[in-house]
């Protein structure tokens, strides 16, 4: 089955939607330059109503190890993603204490032999480019790239996906998992709890073709 990760959720609420429509994976986005950042006390609020068959990540941009798994234990989240330009040591240095989901912001000549600089990542996510922006941008990333990154590999595909291109996505990548944030949003940082149902239905009907 293939993993649907929304991310940058920022209230109880959203949490609770997404879970109903059909989520595996909830992000908390922590970086504090983000339209979708919470805070340490908001989320702790927010994790104790998830279910444990939904796993709780947080989303870090070039922080210090120390901290992201300081943060990581105190909160009981389930893995850390690193969506940041951090390199390969400080993927080994947290990977000893939780799983992590390196993310790559990929242009059509992205090298795959870049990945495995990373022994240690449990995933890759594959985001867009775009200078300047960790994340979040609404562009698509470019899925061939993914489709062959994903043999082989745990690739998360993220980056421009919504209810209308989700499926063509499922279907021509084969992902280990979805990852979505501004595609089901009514603003940044607040979902359109429709839509959120729509996108995991979407994305089921994919994974069945």
């Amino acid at each position: 089955m293939i993993r649907v990760k929304i991310c940058g959720i920022t209230n109880a609420a959203d949490a609770l939607a997404a879970i109903d429509a059909g989520a595996n994976l909830l992000g908390f986005n922590f970086y504090a330059k983000s339209p979708r950042h919470i805070t340490d006390a908001e989320a702790a609020r927010i994790r104790p109503q998830l279910p444990k068959k939904v796993k709780a990540v947080g989303i870090f941009v070039n922080s210090l190890p120390m901290e992201v798994a300081a943060l990581c234990k105190s909160l009981k989240l389930d893995a850390a993603q690193l969506h940041g330009d951090e390199s390969p040591e400080t993927v080994a240095e947290l990977a000893r204490s939780i799983p992590v989901y390196k993310a790559f912001r990929v242009e059509p000549d992205f090298r795959l032999a870049t990945l495995d600089e990373y022994p240690e990542a449990f995933a890759f996510l594959f985001d867009a480019a775009h200078t300047g922006q960790y994340g979040g941008t609404g562009r698509t990333t470019d899925w061939d790239v993914a489709r062959r990154a994903a043999v082989g590999r745990r690739i998360i595909l993220a980056g421009g996906l919504n209810v209308e291109n989700v499926t063509a996505a499922v279907r021509i990548v084969r992902p280990y998992g979805i990852d979505v944030a501004s595609g089901v949003e009514s603003k940044p940082g607040k979902k359109d709890h429709g839509r959120l149902r729509e996108f995991i239905q979407e994305v089921r009907r994919g994974e069945r073709k």
